[in-house]
């Protein structure tokens, strides 16, 4: 069990208290906080604690991955840890973006370097060939878009808002009888437009979010928080076609390849794939690529229910498909006891909390987080706190 030396990213849309809170550190931060990074990411790899030194846990697993990870992990994942934990943290809204599916990503990465371009570019869209599903899971009431919202209740909306330059736009939403078709239809229509059509389109849209809207106003109150932060960008009609979700402390969102998506506001622990491939639309100043980021959408319709945990023994678990990672929460109160395992992050995130495997052991408080190489031993814990585990899936 190794202590883990964590790098933030310093985001402009990061927060500048949630993290500093989250540590025990002086509020507000001099800058923006926005991501907690733990893994073997080559960007922003952990570093680990051994012996007074400081040793990027990336190397250490090339160096010997059956050691670090256990030997069925690095036979199924080639000798890489594969899984990145985050603890995210927006003041502001982040970029509408998706991820790309395996067999997407090693098309578009090996592309991109037979192009030329470097890693990185700021026109680089495909930073690895991995693909990148994630789950978050909510410390502070959080809001977010996810998904395609039910194209009925879409229709709804844009009737309510009553803005005749929105009227191609319906008309594609009642045009075709399968959803998927209707969608992808209006979403290629906003994303054609010409810049000029597009600023008057979301200036209607958002004066129009100005007035009573019995039952959108959670919808109308970010659309107009985000068109005065990016005044112009057609992402503000596209997240109207969208589900807006609020997430209790708790709850959690699962994300597969191909969901669009924009995180609003709060705090949450992330865990994903390996991977930094990140495609956007707009609400943002970062590169943009929409026939890339078309190209990988998915379409469908979905119910915007969050994710409850599921209670197995002394853990929460959060059940999803993905084979790269699995997220779980425990509440302690005392003491719990888990089977001995492959490679795992254990973070802390209120409270203080004891690990102990063997002759090995190692307090963790809020904030900090250990790095567990693949043991059969099992593992005492001991304390009061919150903790989130993530493990290969």
């Amino acid at each position: 069990m190794y202590r883990m030396v964590n790098g933030v990213q310093p985001y402009a849309w990061g927060s500048r208290t949630a993290l500093a809170t989250l540590r025990g550190d002086p509020a507000p931060s001099p800058g923006p906080e926005a991501e907690l990074w733990m893994g073997a990411h080559p960007l922003s790899p952990s570093q680990l604690e051994m012996d007074g030194e400081q040793v990027p846990l990336d190397r250490l697993i090339a160096q010997g991955p059956e050691r670090w990870l256990g030997r069925e992990v690095a036979e199924r994942f080639g000798g890489t840890l594969p899984f990145l934990m985050k603890v995210l943290a927006a003041a502001q809204p982040l970029s509408l973006q998706a991820h790309p599916s395996r067999a997407q990503a090693e098309a578009g990465f090996s592309a991109e370097q037979a192009a030329g371009i470097p890693l990185g570019a700021a026109h680089r869209n495909y930073k690895d060939p991995n693909h990148k599903p994630e789950i978050l899971c909510a410390l502070t009431p959080f809001e977010a878009l996810y998904g395609f919202r039910e194209v009925s209740r879409t229709r709804q909306l844009l009737r309510s808002l009553a803005v005749p330059a929105l009227g191609p736009l319906l008309e594609r939403l009642e045009a075709r009888a399968a959803a998927e078709d209707a969608l992808r239809s209006a979403v290629r229509y906003l994303f054609g437009l010409d810049r000029q059509l597009r600023t008057v389109l979301v200036a209607a849209a958002a004066e129009a979010c100005e007035r009573p809207l019995p039952g959108w106003e959670p919808e109308a109150r970010w659309a107009r928080r985000v068109a005065a932060a990016y005044p112009g960008d057609v992402g503000v009609i596209v997240m109207l076609l969208m589900n807006l979700v609020r997430l209790e402390p708790g709850e959690a969102l699962y994300l597969p390849a191909g969901n669009l998506h924009a995180y609003l506001e709060g705090t949450g622990v992330e865990l994903m794939a390996n991977s930094d491939n990140v495609l956007r639309g707009g609400l943002t100043g970062k590169h943009v690529d929409v026939p890339e980021l078309m190209r990988v959408l998915d379409f469908s319709p979905i119910p915007p229910a969050p994710l409850r945990a599921v209670q197995a023994g002394p853990e929460w678990l959060y059940p999803t498909d993905a084979l790269d990672f699995r997220l779980s929460r425990l509440e302690l109160s005392g003491g719990a006891s888990l089977p001995g395992t492959t490679a795992q992050v254990l973070l802390c995130t209120r409270g203080a909390v004891e690990l102990q495997r063997g002759s090995d052991a190692l307090a963790l408080r809020s904030g900090e987080s250990a790095f567990l190489a693949g043991d059969a031993e099992p593992l005492q814990l001991r304390g009061a706190g919150q903790l989130f585990r993530a493990t290969p899936g």
